[in-house]
């Protein structure tokens, strides 16, 4: 089963090491990224990995106005350019194990080097036959 983690820059529930990524040094910032790096590399060795991304934070509403007539506006968004830092997606052999990899990425070192403990959205990833049950 494939899983979806995001990162959020906010909207989540307060992380323990919450501090601002423009309050973290260059170093603190440079050793987050390595500590995903190196999660990344071990979920690759385990055949676990499918993607990821960090994003960045600007972004465009699209739609169709018709045939070869996209409208794009910068907002209103549901804020998701200032919300989604980014986003792992693996593929395990149960929710437990998708739990334990969202736990192992939460405990990325932050400022100071203390782990951040941030909240991750974990969301399965629906396949062409099933179905959501709402």
């Amino acid at each position: 089963m494939k899983y979806l983690l995001l990162k959020h820059y906010r909207g989540a529930p307060t992380a323990p090491n919450d501090v601002p990524l423009d309050q973290w040094t260059e170093e603190e910032f440079a050793t987050h990224v390595q500590y995903m790096a190196d999660l990344s590399d071990r979920l690759r060795a385990s055949g676990e990995f499918v993607e990821e991304h960090a994003l960045l934070p600007r972004g465009t509403f699209v739609r169709s106005d018709g045939p070869g007539k996209p409208a794009v506006t910068d907002g209103p968004f549901a804020e998701t350019k200032d919300l989604i830092a980014g986003w792992l997606m693996i593929d395990v052999d149960s929710e437990e194990r998708a739990l334990e990899v969202a736990a192992e990425l939460s405990e990325a070192p932050g400022h100071g080097g203390r782990p951040i403990q941030e909240w991750l959205e974990l969301r399965p990833v629906m396949t062409g036959s099933e179905r959501p049950d709402w």
